[in-house]
């Protein structure tokens, strides 16, 4: 969500400095423009949550007028900074003892979290699993390729969603999707897992390896 600015700017900061609901009129009336102006702005900051109606007091007969006030809390349209979390939660991670273990095992409880796990009564077959294992990479932005030049014991791996951070923590951040990789192919109850990850097989790939339950590939 980007900021509020320009005259839509102006309207957020009048409501936050306001003791008191406002009025499309009097809000018109301040920026000397015209109420449908307002009105326009007002339900643009509404639907992104960054003003509320409410109805003003009663006066009379007859419905109260809508005003507006901000909505209480942090601006909901300030900038973000996601990747200095994430670089600030796996230098952590590396920061400790055997990170890559623990990076491993972090993904392995995400993994299961996010895949859909099938009935107890369903077992899935090896071709399956790694279907669905493909469904979740692809939404997690990894652009899978299932059986890359036609072996179906690989999963290659086009897109990396954290590479800025890759070049300074791969240490953890592979060992985490490989972790991820395999907690989505137990919660799957498959007889198939993920036995390694090569990072950049190739400039553009990285390469899954698919193991069965009994160490065959």
């Amino acid at each position: 969500m980007a900021p509020a600015t320009g005259r839509r700017g102006l309207i957020l900061t009048m409501l936050r400095e306001s003791t008191s609901p406002l009025g499309i009129g009097d809000i018109a009336a301040r920026l000397d423009v015209h109420p449908n102006t307002v009105r326009f702005h007002l339900d643009a900051l509404a639907e992104t949550g960054q003003v509320e109606r409410v109805h003003a007091a009663p006066t009379g007969p007859g419905r109260p007028p809508l005003v507006f006030r901000a909505r209480p809390g942090m601006d909901l349209g300030g900038p973000r900074n996601y990747r200095l979390l994430a670089e600030i939660l796996a230098g952590n991670l590396a920061a400790g003892p055997d990170p890559a273990a623990r990076a491993t095992e972090a993904g392995r409880a995400w993994g299961g979290f996010l895949v859909d796990r099938p009935a107890p009564s369903a077992a899935l077959s090896r071709g399956e699993a790694v279907r669905e294992l493909v469904r979740l990479l692809d939404d997690l932005g990894f652009a899978p390729e299932e059986q890359p030049a036609g072996d179906p014991r690989r999963i290659g791996l086009r897109h990396c969603p954290f590479v800025e951070l890759v070049g300074t923590q791969a240490a953890v951040i592979c060992p985490l999707h490989l972790g991820l990789m395999r907690g989505a192919m137990a919660a799957l109850g498959a007889q198939v897992t993920v036995d390694r990850l090569v990072p950049f097989a190739e400039p553009d790939l990285c390469l899954a390896h698919l193991t069965t339950a009994d160490g065959t590939r």
